[in-house]
Protein backbone atom coordinates (compact mmCIF):
# COMPACT_ATOMS: atom_id res chain seq x y z
CA UNK A 1 0.00 0.00 0.00
CA UNK A 2 1.60 3.24 -0.74
CA UNK A 3 -0.66 5.18 2.13
CA UNK A 4 -2.77 7.75 -0.76
CA UNK A 5 -6.00 7.64 -0.82
CA UNK A 6 -8.84 5.51 -3.17
CA UNK A 7 -9.44 6.70 -5.97
CA UNK A 8 -12.97 6.13 -7.13
CA UNK A 9 -14.24 6.73 -10.66
CA UNK A 10 -17.77 6.79 -11.47
CA UNK A 11 -19.39 8.29 -14.90
CA UNK A 12 -23.01 6.98 -13.83
CA UNK A 13 -23.05 9.61 -10.63
CA UNK A 14 -25.40 12.09 -11.75
CA UNK A 15 -28.09 9.64 -11.90
CA UNK A 16 -30.50 9.17 -8.83
CA UNK A 17 -30.24 6.24 -6.35
CA UNK A 18 -29.39 2.79 -8.16
CA UNK A 19 -26.64 0.32 -7.68
CA UNK A 20 -23.83 2.09 -8.98
CA UNK A 21 -24.28 5.59 -7.01
CA UNK A 22 -25.16 3.73 -3.58
CA UNK A 23 -21.92 1.25 -3.97
CA UNK A 24 -19.61 4.88 -4.44
CA UNK A 25 -21.16 6.59 -1.57
CA UNK A 26 -20.42 3.07 0.36
CA UNK A 27 -16.62 3.01 -0.23
CA UNK A 28 -16.06 6.40 0.19
CA UNK A 29 -17.49 6.39 3.57
CA UNK A 30 -15.15 3.16 4.15
CA UNK A 31 -12.04 5.00 3.33
CA UNK A 32 -12.81 8.48 4.13
CA UNK A 33 -10.99 11.48 2.32
CA UNK A 34 -11.27 9.10 -1.13
CA UNK A 35 -10.81 11.15 -4.22
CA UNK A 36 -14.42 10.86 -6.54
CA UNK A 37 -13.77 11.50 -9.95
CA UNK A 38 -17.25 11.92 -11.79
CA UNK A 39 -16.85 13.41 -15.62
CA UNK A 40 -20.70 14.15 -15.89
CA UNK A 41 -21.68 15.33 -12.48
CA UNK A 42 -22.41 13.72 -8.85
CA UNK A 43 -26.30 13.47 -7.73
CA UNK A 44 -27.15 15.94 -4.73
CA UNK A 45 -28.09 13.29 -2.32
CA UNK A 46 -24.57 11.67 -3.27
CA UNK A 47 -23.09 14.97 -2.90
CA UNK A 48 -23.95 15.26 0.79
CA UNK A 49 -23.21 11.96 1.47
CA UNK A 50 -19.67 11.93 -0.02
CA UNK A 51 -18.58 15.37 1.82
CA UNK A 52 -20.14 13.84 5.15
CA UNK A 53 -17.60 10.70 4.26
CA UNK A 54 -14.58 13.25 3.89
CA UNK A 55 -14.48 12.89 0.21
CA UNK A 56 -12.74 15.15 -2.12
CA UNK A 57 -14.78 15.17 -5.36
CA UNK A 58 -13.86 16.49 -8.68
CA UNK A 59 -16.00 16.88 -12.10
CA UNK A 60 -13.53 18.56 -13.93
CA UNK A 61 -10.44 17.12 -15.72
CA UNK A 62 -6.97 18.45 -14.30
CA UNK A 63 -4.10 18.82 -17.07
CA UNK A 64 -4.84 19.73 -20.29
CA UNK A 65 -4.10 16.38 -21.88
CA UNK A 66 -7.37 15.74 -19.29
CA UNK A 67 -9.18 18.56 -21.19
CA UNK A 68 -8.34 17.94 -24.73
CA UNK A 69 -9.61 14.32 -24.33
CA UNK A 70 -12.92 14.96 -22.17
CA UNK A 71 -13.56 17.50 -25.29
CA UNK A 72 -12.61 14.60 -27.80
CA UNK A 73 -15.06 12.45 -25.74
CA UNK A 74 -18.08 14.85 -25.85
CA UNK A 75 -17.58 15.56 -29.40
CA UNK A 76 -17.83 11.66 -30.46
CA UNK A 77 -20.84 11.04 -27.85
CA UNK A 78 -22.51 14.25 -29.93
CA UNK A 79 -21.50 12.11 -33.44
CA UNK A 80 -23.04 8.88 -31.81
CA UNK A 81 -26.22 10.46 -31.22
CA UNK A 82 -26.60 12.33 -34.42
CA UNK A 83 -25.62 9.09 -36.33
CA UNK A 84 -28.36 6.97 -34.12
CA UNK A 85 -31.14 9.00 -35.36
CA UNK A 86 -29.88 9.33 -38.97
CA UNK A 87 -29.30 5.74 -39.07
CA UNK A 88 -32.09 4.15 -36.21
CA UNK A 89 -34.58 2.91 -39.60
CA UNK A 90 -33.94 -0.90 -40.38
CA UNK A 91 -33.80 0.24 -43.84
CA UNK A 92 -30.16 1.21 -43.73
CA UNK A 93 -27.34 -1.90 -43.53
CA UNK A 94 -26.78 -3.42 -40.33
CA UNK A 95 -23.24 -2.12 -40.32
CA UNK A 96 -24.33 1.40 -40.83
CA UNK A 97 -26.77 1.14 -38.04
CA UNK A 98 -23.79 0.13 -35.82
CA UNK A 99 -21.24 2.58 -36.63
CA UNK A 100 -23.14 4.99 -33.84
CA UNK A 101 -22.97 2.53 -31.29
CA UNK A 102 -19.06 1.96 -32.34
CA UNK A 103 -18.22 5.79 -32.05
CA UNK A 104 -19.88 5.54 -28.70
CA UNK A 105 -16.97 3.03 -27.32
CA UNK A 106 -14.50 5.26 -28.38
CA UNK A 107 -16.07 7.95 -26.48
CA UNK A 108 -16.53 6.24 -23.61
CA UNK A 109 -12.71 4.69 -24.13
CA UNK A 110 -11.81 8.84 -24.34
CA UNK A 111 -13.69 9.43 -21.09
CA UNK A 112 -11.57 7.48 -18.76
CA UNK A 113 -8.49 8.03 -20.51
CA UNK A 114 -9.33 11.88 -19.23
CA UNK A 115 -10.54 11.18 -15.82
CA UNK A 116 -7.22 8.33 -15.09
CA UNK A 117 -5.36 11.21 -16.43
CA UNK A 118 -6.76 13.64 -13.59
CA UNK A 119 -6.06 10.75 -11.55
CA UNK A 120 -2.74 10.38 -11.71
CA UNK A 121 -2.18 14.37 -11.96
CA UNK A 122 -4.19 14.36 -8.46
CA UNK A 123 -3.17 11.34 -6.72
CA UNK A 124 -0.26 9.74 -8.28
CA UNK A 125 0.29 7.83 -4.75
CA UNK A 126 -2.88 6.43 -4.85
CA UNK A 127 -3.63 3.23 -2.88
CA UNK A 128 -6.19 2.04 -5.63
CA UNK A 129 -7.97 3.45 -9.08
CA UNK A 130 -10.98 1.88 -9.71
CA UNK A 131 -13.03 2.92 -12.91
CA UNK A 132 -16.77 1.62 -11.16
CA UNK A 133 -18.37 1.34 -14.13
CA UNK A 134 -16.25 1.08 -16.98
CA UNK A 135 -17.23 0.24 -20.56
CA UNK A 136 -16.89 -2.92 -22.16
CA UNK A 137 -14.29 -2.41 -24.81
CA UNK A 138 -10.95 -0.71 -25.31
CA UNK A 139 -9.80 -1.81 -21.43
CA UNK A 140 -5.69 -1.27 -23.16
CA UNK A 141 -6.13 1.93 -25.23
CA UNK A 142 -7.82 3.61 -21.86
CA UNK A 143 -5.07 2.83 -19.92
CA UNK A 144 -2.60 3.83 -21.77
CA UNK A 145 -4.14 7.04 -22.70
CA UNK A 146 -4.85 7.77 -19.54
CA UNK A 147 -1.55 6.55 -18.09
CA UNK A 148 -2.66 5.14 -15.53
CA UNK A 149 -2.45 1.45 -14.26
CA UNK A 150 -5.94 0.90 -12.42
CA UNK A 151 -8.88 -1.34 -11.93
CA UNK A 152 -12.43 -1.56 -13.85
CA UNK A 153 -15.40 -3.17 -13.74
CA UNK A 154 -17.22 -4.38 -16.20
CA UNK A 155 -20.78 -4.97 -15.74
CA UNK A 156 -22.11 -5.72 -19.35
CA UNK A 157 -21.70 -5.98 -22.88
CA UNK A 158 -24.07 -3.47 -24.47
CA UNK A 159 -22.28 -3.85 -27.81
CA UNK A 160 -19.43 -5.42 -29.57
CA UNK A 161 -16.85 -4.61 -31.70
CA UNK A 162 -16.57 -4.04 -35.25
CA UNK A 163 -13.58 -3.97 -37.22
CA UNK A 164 -12.73 -0.69 -36.60
CA UNK A 165 -12.36 -0.88 -32.69
CA UNK A 166 -11.05 -4.39 -32.55
CA UNK A 167 -8.31 -2.37 -34.61
CA UNK A 168 -7.54 -0.09 -31.94
CA UNK A 169 -7.84 -2.73 -29.41
CA UNK A 170 -5.17 -5.03 -30.78
CA UNK A 171 -3.00 -1.38 -31.40
CA UNK A 172 -3.51 -0.90 -27.41
CA UNK A 173 -3.54 -4.59 -26.72
CA UNK A 174 0.00 -3.91 -24.66
CA UNK A 175 -2.30 -1.32 -22.30
CA UNK A 176 -4.50 -4.65 -20.89
CA UNK A 177 -1.62 -5.57 -18.57
CA UNK A 178 -1.79 -2.35 -17.12
CA UNK A 179 -5.51 -3.08 -15.70
CA UNK A 180 -7.36 -5.68 -14.34
CA UNK A 181 -11.43 -6.33 -15.15
CA UNK A 182 -13.47 -7.54 -12.00
CA UNK A 183 -16.47 -8.96 -13.30
CA UNK A 184 -19.24 -8.83 -10.74
CA UNK A 185 -20.39 -12.74 -12.16
CA UNK A 186 -18.99 -15.40 -13.62
CA UNK A 187 -21.62 -15.00 -16.89
CA UNK A 188 -20.23 -11.95 -17.43
CA UNK A 189 -16.40 -13.26 -17.02
CA UNK A 190 -16.75 -16.02 -19.00
CA UNK A 191 -18.19 -13.78 -21.50
CA UNK A 192 -15.50 -11.44 -21.98
CA UNK A 193 -13.02 -14.53 -21.57
CA UNK A 194 -14.02 -15.07 -25.17
CA UNK A 195 -13.67 -11.77 -26.16
CA UNK A 196 -10.62 -10.60 -24.84
CA UNK A 197 -8.12 -13.41 -23.57
CA UNK A 198 -5.54 -11.74 -22.45
CA UNK A 199 -6.78 -8.96 -20.23
CA UNK A 200 -5.96 -10.01 -16.57
CA UNK A 201 -10.16 -10.86 -14.86
CA UNK A 202 -11.46 -11.23 -11.59
CA UNK A 203 -15.23 -11.86 -10.39
CA UNK A 204 -16.19 -9.86 -7.33
CA UNK A 205 -19.92 -8.61 -6.67
CA UNK A 206 -19.74 -5.07 -6.97
CA UNK A 207 -22.55 -4.00 -4.60
CA UNK A 208 -21.62 -4.45 -1.12
CA UNK A 209 -23.17 -4.77 2.03
CA UNK A 210 -23.98 -1.88 4.20
CA UNK A 211 -25.76 -3.11 6.91
CA UNK A 212 -28.74 -0.79 6.64
CA UNK A 213 -31.69 -3.22 6.57
CA UNK A 214 -35.17 -1.59 6.36
CA UNK A 215 -36.10 -0.99 10.02
CA UNK A 216 -39.88 -1.86 11.12
CA UNK A 217 -40.38 2.35 10.70
CA UNK A 218 -39.98 1.97 7.66
CA UNK A 219 -42.03 -0.80 6.33
CA UNK A 220 -44.83 1.06 8.09
CA UNK A 221 -43.82 4.07 6.80
CA UNK A 222 -43.76 2.58 3.14
CA UNK A 223 -47.31 1.32 3.87
CA UNK A 224 -48.55 4.45 5.04
CA UNK A 225 -46.93 6.49 2.27
CA UNK A 226 -49.62 4.04 -0.17
CA UNK A 227 -52.15 3.69 2.33
CA UNK A 228 -51.91 0.27 1.63
CA UNK A 229 -53.33 -1.90 5.16
CA UNK A 230 -50.77 -3.77 6.55
CA UNK A 231 -52.60 -7.22 6.02
CA UNK A 232 -53.08 -6.47 2.05
CA UNK A 233 -50.07 -8.49 -0.30
CA UNK A 234 -47.69 -5.87 -1.98
CA UNK A 235 -44.86 -6.38 -4.19
CA UNK A 236 -42.68 -4.02 -5.97
CA UNK A 237 -41.30 -4.10 -9.15
CA UNK A 238 -38.67 -1.41 -9.76
CA UNK A 239 -36.06 -0.04 -12.08
CA UNK A 240 -36.46 0.69 -15.39
CA UNK A 241 -38.01 -1.72 -18.26
CA UNK A 242 -34.74 -2.07 -19.98
CA UNK A 243 -34.87 -4.70 -23.18
CA UNK A 244 -33.64 -7.60 -20.71
CA UNK A 245 -35.94 -7.68 -18.62
CA UNK A 246 -39.28 -9.85 -18.94
CA UNK A 247 -42.01 -7.42 -19.04
CA UNK A 248 -44.33 -9.53 -20.82
CA UNK A 249 -44.47 -12.43 -19.06
CA UNK A 250 -45.12 -10.08 -15.90
CA UNK A 251 -47.98 -8.68 -17.86
CA UNK A 252 -49.40 -12.17 -18.86
CA UNK A 253 -49.01 -13.20 -14.72
CA UNK A 254 -50.80 -10.52 -13.96
CA UNK A 255 -53.49 -11.23 -16.10
CA UNK A 256 -54.08 -14.53 -13.85
CA UNK A 257 -54.33 -12.98 -10.48
CA UNK A 258 -57.71 -14.76 -8.74
CA UNK A 259 -56.59 -12.85 -5.31
CA UNK A 260 -56.43 -8.98 -4.82
CA UNK A 261 -52.86 -7.64 -5.19
CA UNK A 262 -50.81 -4.43 -4.56
CA UNK A 263 -48.12 -4.01 -7.54
CA UNK A 264 -45.63 -0.76 -6.51
CA UNK A 265 -43.88 0.20 -9.41
CA UNK A 266 -40.89 2.42 -9.84
CA UNK A 267 -38.25 3.29 -12.77
CA UNK A 268 -37.61 4.79 -16.17
CA UNK A 269 -37.99 4.38 -18.39
CA UNK A 270 -41.58 2.83 -18.23
CA UNK A 271 -44.27 1.57 -20.74
CA UNK A 272 -47.52 3.65 -19.83
CA UNK A 273 -49.34 1.73 -22.55
CA UNK A 274 -48.77 -1.70 -20.19
CA UNK A 275 -49.29 0.49 -17.11
CA UNK A 276 -52.62 1.78 -18.27
CA UNK A 277 -53.78 -1.97 -18.91
CA UNK A 278 -52.41 -2.87 -15.48
CA UNK A 279 -54.90 -0.18 -14.10
CA UNK A 280 -57.33 -1.76 -15.71
CA UNK A 281 -57.07 -5.53 -14.54
CA UNK A 282 -59.33 -6.50 -11.76
CA UNK A 283 -57.48 -7.84 -8.58
CA UNK A 284 -54.45 -5.19 -9.04
CA UNK A 285 -53.97 -2.36 -7.28
CA UNK A 286 -51.14 -0.51 -9.69
CA UNK A 287 -49.32 2.32 -7.12
CA UNK A 288 -46.58 4.53 -9.89
CA UNK A 289 -43.34 6.18 -8.11
CA UNK A 290 -42.11 7.94 -11.16
CA UNK A 291 -38.41 7.60 -11.22
CA UNK A 292 -35.49 7.89 -10.99
CA UNK A 293 -35.93 8.48 -7.30
CA UNK A 294 -33.57 9.09 -4.21
CA UNK A 295 -32.48 6.50 -2.01
CA UNK A 296 -34.94 7.76 0.72
CA UNK A 297 -38.14 6.77 -1.85
CA UNK A 298 -36.35 3.59 -3.34
CA UNK A 299 -36.25 2.21 0.97
CA UNK A 300 -40.17 3.00 1.55
CA UNK A 301 -40.92 1.09 -1.64
CA UNK A 302 -38.60 -1.94 -0.90
CA UNK A 303 -40.34 -1.00 3.04
CA UNK A 304 -44.16 -1.56 1.38
CA UNK A 305 -43.47 -5.41 0.16
CA UNK A 306 -43.82 -7.99 0.67
CA UNK A 307 -41.57 -9.43 -2.09
CA UNK A 308 -39.61 -8.06 -4.83
CA UNK A 309 -40.29 -9.11 -8.77
CA UNK A 310 -37.45 -9.45 -10.94
CA UNK A 311 -37.93 -11.09 -14.26
CA UNK A 312 -35.50 -11.21 -16.78
CA UNK A 313 -35.02 -12.94 -20.25
CA UNK A 314 -32.74 -16.10 -20.41
CA UNK A 315 -28.88 -16.03 -20.25
CA UNK A 316 -28.85 -12.57 -19.01
CA UNK A 317 -26.24 -12.89 -16.25
CA UNK A 318 -24.64 -9.23 -15.36
CA UNK A 319 -25.78 -8.75 -11.47
CA UNK A 320 -28.96 -7.51 -10.36
CA UNK A 321 -28.89 -5.04 -8.35
CA UNK A 322 -32.32 -5.30 -7.37
CA UNK A 323 -31.64 -9.06 -6.70
CA UNK A 324 -28.77 -7.48 -4.66
CA UNK A 325 -30.90 -4.99 -2.84
CA UNK A 326 -33.82 -7.22 -1.77
CA UNK A 327 -30.74 -9.58 0.03
CA UNK A 328 -28.90 -6.37 2.15
CA UNK A 329 -32.20 -4.74 3.03
CA UNK A 330 -34.10 -8.22 3.82
CA UNK A 331 -37.05 -8.02 1.07
CA UNK A 332 -38.18 -11.68 0.05
CA UNK A 333 -37.66 -12.80 -3.59
CA UNK A 334 -39.67 -13.81 -6.47
CA UNK A 335 -37.13 -13.88 -9.21
CA UNK A 336 -37.31 -15.98 -12.29
CA UNK A 337 -34.28 -18.61 -13.25
CA UNK A 338 -32.74 -16.31 -16.56
CA UNK A 339 -29.31 -17.27 -14.38
CA UNK A 340 -28.10 -20.40 -12.92
CA UNK A 341 -25.26 -19.79 -11.12
CA UNK A 342 -28.03 -16.99 -9.77
CA UNK A 343 -30.88 -20.03 -9.43
CA UNK A 344 -28.44 -22.26 -7.46
CA UNK A 345 -27.34 -19.69 -4.84
CA UNK A 346 -31.30 -19.10 -4.26
CA UNK A 347 -32.72 -22.42 -4.20
CA UNK A 348 -33.87 -23.81 -0.65
CA UNK A 349 -34.20 -20.10 0.57
CA UNK A 350 -37.41 -19.63 1.99
CA UNK A 351 -37.41 -16.09 1.29
CA UNK A 352 -36.60 -16.84 -2.39
CA UNK A 353 -39.53 -18.18 -4.83
CA UNK A 354 -37.74 -18.62 -8.20
CA UNK A 355 -40.17 -19.62 -11.39
CA UNK A 356 -39.01 -20.99 -14.75
CA UNK A 357 -37.95 -17.93 -17.18
CA UNK A 358 -40.96 -16.75 -19.61
CA UNK A 359 -43.70 -18.75 -17.58
CA UNK A 360 -46.49 -16.76 -16.65
CA UNK A 361 -48.39 -19.56 -14.92
CA UNK A 362 -45.38 -20.27 -12.82
CA UNK A 363 -45.16 -16.47 -11.85
CA UNK A 364 -48.63 -16.39 -11.24
CA UNK A 365 -48.69 -19.18 -8.57
CA UNK A 366 -45.69 -17.22 -6.93
CA UNK A 367 -47.81 -14.34 -7.00
CA UNK A 368 -50.44 -16.32 -5.16
CA UNK A 369 -48.19 -17.66 -3.14
CA UNK A 370 -47.02 -14.61 -1.44
CA UNK A 371 -50.70 -12.90 -1.39
CA UNK A 372 -52.04 -15.94 0.88
CA UNK A 373 -48.76 -16.23 3.00
CA UNK A 374 -45.78 -13.80 2.82
CA UNK A 375 -42.83 -15.26 2.69
CA UNK A 376 -39.90 -15.19 5.67
CA UNK A 377 -37.92 -12.32 5.38
CA UNK A 378 -34.30 -12.86 4.37
CA UNK A 379 -31.67 -12.48 7.35
CA UNK A 380 -28.40 -11.12 7.34
CA UNK A 381 -26.51 -13.94 6.68
CA UNK A 382 -28.56 -13.32 2.86
CA UNK A 383 -26.05 -10.65 1.45
CA UNK A 384 -22.86 -13.38 2.13
CA UNK A 385 -25.19 -15.63 0.48
CA UNK A 386 -25.19 -14.18 -2.61
CA UNK A 387 -21.57 -12.97 -2.37
CA UNK A 388 -21.88 -9.58 -1.17
CA UNK A 389 -18.97 -7.96 0.80
CA UNK A 390 -19.06 -5.21 3.32
CA UNK A 391 -18.02 -1.95 2.04
CA UNK A 392 -14.76 -2.21 4.46
CA UNK A 393 -13.87 -5.58 2.98
CA UNK A 394 -14.52 -4.94 -0.76
CA UNK A 395 -12.07 -1.56 -0.18
CA UNK A 396 -9.43 -4.27 1.08
CA UNK A 397 -10.00 -6.28 -1.80
CA UNK A 398 -9.72 -3.40 -4.51
CA UNK A 399 -6.41 -2.27 -2.90
CA UNK A 400 -4.69 -5.33 -2.48
CA UNK A 401 -5.54 -6.22 -6.21
CA UNK A 402 -4.30 -2.80 -7.50
CA UNK A 403 -1.14 -3.45 -4.99
CA UNK A 404 -0.62 -6.86 -6.75
CA UNK A 405 -0.90 -4.93 -10.31
CA UNK A 406 1.19 -2.35 -9.53
CA UNK A 407 3.59 -5.11 -8.43
CA UNK A 408 3.55 -7.06 -11.89
CA UNK A 409 3.70 -3.66 -13.68
CA UNK A 410 6.89 -2.85 -11.96
CA UNK A 411 8.63 -6.11 -13.12
CA UNK A 412 8.18 -5.55 -16.60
Amino acid sequence: MTGGPLVLIEPYADRLGGHHQRTLVALAQARPGSLVIAPNGIARDAVTALREAGARLVTAPTGRLATVLLAASRLAAGLSTIGQRVFCSRRWPRRLRRLPHQVTLVARCLTEASVLRTARHLEPGAEAVVILTASEALHGAAALLGGQPHLRFVHEQFTTEDAAVRLLGRLARRGEGRTVAVYPTQAVADQFATAFPELPGVVRAFAVDDGRRLTDAEREGGRAAFNIPAAEAVVCLMGGWWPYKDIATVHAALTRLTEPLHLVVTGQPLDTAVLERWRDLPNLHLHLVVGPVAESVLRLVYGAADAALVARHPGVGKESGLVMDAARLGVPLIVSDHDPHLTARLREQPWALTFPVGDPDSLADALHAVIRQPPARPGPEAPGLLGMWTATEQADFLTRTFASLRTKESRC
